[in-house]
């Protein structure tokens, strides 16, 4: 009985996230206090269990990160790169969107993808503005790099802190395993830019002008800031490499960072704190419960029993169904209840095999099919949303079909990519 309700609480609230007609962070704190009320999820079990209440790991891994980035902001870093790029470009669309994808891809695996589309897009606005050019293509093409940059590093894409955390994988981990087959996808994706966005490109030298004229380096406001911050991120970088020499959680890491860095710059911290996007931390915490209410009760347990008996011990067949099912699921649900419903069940799958190699490859093909999924419609991920609504609100609306059928076919190719990688790396 407890597991067809916390199964009946879970789609219903999955279906409004989905469909985004109630704010989602309200969605999963109702389903979260019904899962606590009704007793599937026991109070004690909320707060301190590691599979069936919430990853505290996540949350703070998170909450640290936007610290830091919250500083970083404050010297104008990220409105100076916006203006350097437009320079290099000389104003030249196809320039333009590959100095700001690059931007985009290279930052997202450091500070997380949704946190670079919240600093990129605003500075993206500004410049197209500036060459009397629609921005909504630019800001799509950076949408779509930051979910493939994004993938490369354990803290790039919301989905791979959710499945390191369930899986036991490290930093390290991400970088070899991910890293390589984004690099490729992000470059076939550079060069079929030039044909997906080619009807956007057009170039004016009078406008052009005008752009080369700006000055840069004035969007730096305190340089002596920017150089501590630089330091401070770096031996962040450093820890999240070194976690495992170290016995740290990335989370610690991060944590331990944003503190050094509001203590080392002396910034205040009423001016960090709203900067935290505290509605995204709660929307985590919750959907954390709601996904523990169908692991104690059992459903988790029993679709993973499903699965094993369909692909029994073929593990390519496994990680096939993985890779593209995730990407296929993962382009109509955000990515991230996709992922924190899914990992339990991966989970499940590995732990039933007798190959740890191969299972090890399930992993990283969930993680593929979940990133680059998040690509596939406006609602796919938060880095999507995120974009998106800033966009509207600046009045270069983005509707949900210009995205999508740009971003499902970036979709489309990335994950056949993936599957080759994952195909003759694991398995040939």
């Amino acid at each position: 009985m407890q597991a067809a309700l916390a199964l009946a609480i879970f789609i219903v609230a999955f279906v409004f996230i989905a469909t985004e007609r109630v704010d989602k962070v309200k969605v999963v704190l109702i389903a979260a206090a019904l899962m606590v009320v009704t007793g599937i999820v026991p109070g004690s079990e909320v707060f301190f269990s590691e599979h069936e209440g919430i990853d505290w790991n996540v949350i703070f891994l998170l909450l640290g990160m936007m610290i830091i980035v919250g500083v970083i902001k404050q010297t104008g870093l990220f409105e100076y790169l916006g203006i350097w790029a437009a320079k290099k470009s000389q104003g030249k669309p196809y320039r333009l969107m590959v100095m700001l994808m690059l931007i985009t891809a290279i930052a997202s695996p450091i500070l997380d993808n949704v946190t670079i589309i919240m600093l990129v897009v605003p500075v993206t606005i500004v410049v197209c503005d500036r060459l009397h050019i629609r921005a909504q293509p630019y800001i799509i093409a950076e949408i779509l790099a930051s979910n493939i940059g994004g993938a490369s590093t354990l803290i790039g894409d919301p989905p791979n802190i959710i499945i390191a955390s369930r899986a036991g994988l490290s930093f390290n981990d991400f970088l070899i395993h991910m890293a390589p087959i984004v690099m490729v996808v992000f470059v076939v994706f550079v060069l079929f830019a030039r044909f997906l966005f080619r009807k956007d490109f057009q170039y004016n030298p009078r406008y052009a002008s005008a752009v080369m004229a700006l000055q840069e380096k004035r969007a730096i406001t305190d340089p002596k800031l920017l150089v501590k911050c630089l330091v401070v991120l770096a031996f962040v970088i450093l820890g999240f490499v070194l976690h495992t020499v170290l016995h740290l959680e990335p989370s610690i890491v991060a944590l331990v960072g944003a503190l050094v860095m509001v203590l080392v710059t002396r910034s205040d911290i009423y001016d960090i704190v709203p900067e935290v996007e505290w509605p995204t931390l709660v929307f985590f915490a919750g959907l954390f419960v709601m996904v523990g209410g169908l692991v104690h009760t059992g459903v988790i347990k029993a679709i993973g029993d499903w699965a094993v008996g369909i692909v029994g011990h073929d593990y390519f067949a496994a990680a096939t169904a993985l890779l593209f099912g995730s990407a296929i699921l993962g382009a109509f649900f955000d990515n991230i209840p996709y992922a924190a419903t899914m990992a339990p069940i991966v989970e499940d799958l590995v732990s039933q095999g007798t190959d740890p190699a191969a299972g090890g490859a399930l992993w990283w093909a969930f993680a593929l099919g979940a990133d680059f999924g998040g690509n596939g419609t406006a609602v796919a991920a938060s880095a999507n949303v995120v974009g998106i609504g800033i966009a509207g609100r600046a009045g270069h609306a983005i509707t949900f079909w210009e995205f999508t059928r740009k971003g499902i076919v970036v979709t489309l190719l990335s994950t056949f990519m993936a599957w080759v990688y994952v195909a003759l790396r694991y398995f040939t």
